[in-house]
């Protein structure tokens, strides 16, 4: 093979790569937010819960959803859900938490569940806020608010819980930051320099103090439980964790899992 032809090869698979690379940076908000993946069995809502709307700031229209405590209680469960789906898919956790003295409200980002607009870290961060403001208008102040975050929904919940006296926060799947992940998925991309939407997460857990509660399947293959374990390990004091012996991504919402939960919720003295 003479140099030329060596030459072309290599100009040729230089050309693929960086089609690749264009490609990807391209479309990396669609690889990523993915509202109309349905990859759970909706499960029955089995409380009187009412689907809300919730106005961001750039006025569009969240559908929500919001169950209020018999009990008239100011302590709300705010969920934040992850990447793919719509909130259908978490019935079956408002179903199991319900049996705390809590109101719930389970948002929806911009683009899922039939929402408008496009999402982005920042669109998603300004929903969140949005969410909390709404709580706030109902009387209910920062520190009597527990948050949890799913997997996407993780990075949200830190975001927010800066410097903030939250009830609690609860983490399900956390990762270390986006760059990261997609480092762990696009192992071949510079996806350093590519992302948008990096979500550093492992810088700002540190500057959360109130009680966290950390959740992760040791077998996760879409987020990595060794990032679980190295957000466990920066977050401050109070902290738990939940670490279980799973090939899942979320966790499985079974009685020693709802055990774990009642401990948590015996710290924060939410049935008291």
């Amino acid at each position: 093979m003479n140099f030329a032809i060596t030459l072309k090869i290599i100009a040729s698979l230089l050309a693929i790569y960086l089609l690749i690379v264009l490609y990807v940076y391209v479309k990396q908000r669609s690889l990523l937010y993915l509202p109309n993946i349905d990859n759970y069995e909706d499960e029955i809502l089995n409380i009187a819960a009412e689907n809300i709307y919730i106005k961001n700031t750039d006025n569009i229209n969240l559908r929500s959803l919001y169950y209020e405590h018999p009990a008239n209680t100011k302590n709300t469960l705010l969920m934040f859900h992850g990447n793919a789906g719509p909130i259908e898919n978490r019935f079956y956790k408002i179903n199991k938490l319900s049996k705390y003295k809590q109101n719930i409200l389970l948002i929806s980002w911009r683009s899922y569940s039939g929402n408008e607009g496009n999402p982005t870290e920042e669109g998603l961060y300004d929903d969140a806020r949005s969410a909390i403001k709404w709580l706030e208008g109902k009387d209910i102040n920062i520190n009597d608010i527990i948050i949890y975050g799913e997997s996407l929904g993780t990075a949200v919940s830190i975001e927010v819980a800066q410097k903030a006296s939250f009830k609690g926060i609860i983490l399900e799947a956390p990762f270390t930051s986006m760059i990261d992940a997609a480092k762990y998925h696009y192992p071949y991309l510079p996806v350093g320099i590519m992302l948008k939407d990096k979500y550093l997460s492992d810088q700002k857990i540190k500057n959360i103090n109130s009680p966290i509660l950390i959740m992760h399947a040791m077998g996760d293959d879409i987020v990595p439980f060794r990032m679980g374990k190295t957000m466990f390990n920066l977050a401050n004091e109070p902290k738990y964790n939940y670490f279980i012996n799973e090939d899942k991504h979320l966790v499985t919402y079974d009685e020693k899992l709802m055990k774990n939960m009642d401990n948590f919720y015996k710290v924060l003295k939410v049935n008291e």
